[in-house]
């Protein structure tokens, strides 16, 4: 270490001229150049010198002793402030699929451990694109791990492969017809869940936006519908939270046919009575949005009446994007419809239903 004055010109307003410096090693054996802040005195510098090599001696050893598991916290809370809370909640869902490797010190990482990681999935009854999501999120852990702890995992990452099955079936997605959706909503009676599932079919929204729809968002003038808003469930223990929408192309608004406008008028006229009603209300709600478990026992029981196979609630969301392509939109129109971050997305999922 070394300490420097500064040439006037760099000095502080206030009068900071003193640094130090020096050569510091990384884990792997590379060095790299630090530069302190700037102190008013050389003793001041030297002070703060010694502090911060007593604090880097002790940082050092605790990266060589580092675990896999040390290495997942250390990344989660990283990201805490980062990203959305579902993402959060799907980074604790995969820490089980990494329990085998939690004593792991990452000085000692192979690709012998990464082979018997590898060999552990490959045995899970899960599809191979899930398989290859838990890849793609081990090799951010070990990027994470190279970029703040210095870890060198050139040697294991370059042998990493992804995972296969060849004599895997695809399968098949999974929507409605215009005339399965007929037949799924003749068993409807209801006002309430004849415009939800109307909503999910002809504006292809995702079920949390649908959740966050609010009276405010629709416009029975235009014909339109806002989605701004994302209603998640059940995240740290609290029943629901209203957040922006997944992504920043997700806020967008859609078109309404003329059915959904009537039967949306007629579910807004009944709310309309309702005791302290205000246009903040969620339109499938009150003061709260519905549940999950409200919107799937409707479809099951919708599918069993109407004897019509049973579709996940997402796929409601193919269902329009099958539609649009069916009435000739082009693949930028359902893209901007159901706004996903890319086309390509929206292409490699659906540029089969193209003839």
């Amino acid at each position: 270490m070394a300490t420097k004055l500064l040439d006037k010109a760099e000095w502080t307003k206030d009068g900071r001229k003193w640094i130090f410096y020096d050569w510091i090693h990384n884990l792997d054996g590379t060095r790299r150049k630090y530069k302190s802040k700037k102190y008013f005195t050389k003793k001041e510098a030297l002070e703060a010198e010694r502090d911060f090599m007593a604090s880097y001696n002790t940082d050092a050893d605790n990266n060589r002793n580092m675990t896999f598991k040390d290495l997942y916290t250390s990344y989660y809370q990283y990201q805490e402030d980062k990203v959305k809370e579902t993402t959060l909640k799907t980074y604790r869902d995969r820490k089980r699929f990494f329990k085998s490797l939690d004593n792991i010190k990452l000085k000692d990482f192979s690709i012998q451990h990464f082979e018997l990681w590898r060999k552990e999935i490959n045995q899970m009854s899960i599809s191979t694109n899930y398989k290859n999501h838990l890849f793609k999120f081990f090799k951010a852990l070990l990027n994470y791990g190279a970029k703040w702890y210095n870890f060198n995992f050139n040697s294991v990452y370059s042998k990493m492969i992804n995972f296969t099955n060849p004599n895997e079936v695809k399968k098949e997605m999974e929507f409605y017809t215009y005339e399965e959706f007929k037949q799924f909503l003749s068993v409807e009676q209801d006002i309430y869940y004849k415009a939800m599932f109307e909503t999910f079919y002809y504006c292809g929204l995702r079920r949390g936006e649908l959740k966050g729809l609010t009276w405010e968002d629709i416009d029975f003038k235009e014909k339109t519908i806002r989605i701004n808003k994302n209603v998640i469930s059940y995240i740290n223990g609290v029943k629901f939270k209203v957040t922006s929408p997944k992504t920043k192309s997700s806020n967008r608004v859609l078109p309404m046919p003329d059915i959904l406008v009537n039967n949306l008028k007629e579910l807004y006229e009944k709310c309309k009575s309702y005791y302290n009603f205000n246009k903040k209300w969620f339109v499938f709600g009150d003061t709260e949005p519905c549940t999950n478990n409200r919107i799937r026992d409707r479809k099951v029981r919708n599918c069993r009446l109407a004897n019509i196979k049973e579709i996940r609630i997402h796929d409601f969301r193919h269902s329009c994007a099958s539609l649009l392509i069916n009435k000739g939109a082009s693949i930028n129109v359902v893209a901007k419809y159901l706004g996903p971050t890319k086309i390509d997305e929206t292409l490699n999922t659906y540029t089969h239903l193209f003839k």
